[in-house]
């Protein structure tokens, strides 16, 4: 990879899940996503609810409006992310382990599982790809990726930006592209769970001239507000973060 970090290409690339849609809200704790929603108001009509945010976050009595509106049918994507994320898109967001003696502690599931079920487009994120957190079956499940067919469900898991590749989503995981400077070998090799792919998987699209100028400038500028420490990162991408093999 060259002249962009990962993290830019992620941002761009979760940007391009939500494009064109009315309301994306990103959470707490998410500055990945945060980045992206603001990308996709830059470059419009999208409107970003960034949590945590005094600028971008309308609701003033936290999860309660929030979950309110995703009842009413009036967040179109959210971002979702997990310790453990598993082939059946179940996410794990609470513990590894022994319930009475975990291994590890996440830090919980707060609506997870509502939002999951009434958001129409969840799109999954994780920078790490690894058999760890990509996994056959997730320890314990925050969220279910599916549901028995009589269970009314608005919306669900759309697809899956990792730091290696894309997938979308509809039952199981399709490959949809590698990043520039890996293979579907090495893809297989760091992924806990099985998933669909073309013999030859498309390269990923890199962030283009108009993507990076804006992450570089007004996004970066606006998620400082919620991430000071993540936009500073951002800066100096090219010298400091840049992925190249």
């Amino acid at each position: 990879m060259s002249g962009y970090s990962l993290d830019e290409l992620m941002i761009a690339l979760l940007a391009r899940q939500v494009a064109g849609l009315r309301h994306v809200v990103a959470g707490a704790l998410s500055p990945l996503p945060a980045a992206a929603s603001l990308l996709a108001q830059a470059l419009g009509p999208t409107r970003a609810t960034v949590l945590g945010s005094r600028r971008f976050n309308p609701f003033g009595e936290g999860g309660r409006e929030l979950f309110d509106c995703a009842a009413e049918g009036r967040i179109d994507a959210f971002f979702l992310s997990g310790g453990q994320i598993d082939g059946e898109a179940n996410i794990n967001l609470l513990e590894i382990g022994e319930r009475t003696h975990p291994e590890v502690r996440f830090p919980g599931s707060f609506g997870s599982a509502y939002l999951y079920f009434l958001v129409p487009k969840i799109v999954l994120f994780r920078e790490e790809h690894s058999r760890r957190s990509l996994v056959r079956r997730v320890s314990f499940v925050s969220a279910p990726g599916r549901s028995a067919p009589n269970v009314y469900r608005r919306g669900g898991p759309k697809a899956l930006v990792t730091g290696l590749a894309c997938f979308d989503f509809a039952e199981r995981f399709r490959l949809v592209s590698i990043h520039p400077g890996h293979d579907l070998a090495e893809l297989r090799q760091a992924t806990g769970f099985e998933f669909e792919a073309p013999d030859v998987p498309p390269v990923t699209e890199p962030p283009t001239v108009e993507e990076l100028a804006l992450i570089r400038g007004p996004v970066r500028e606006e998620v400082a507000e919620t991430y000071p420490v993540f936009a500073a990162s951002l800066l100096p991408a090219l010298t400091t973060r840049s992925s190249a093999p």
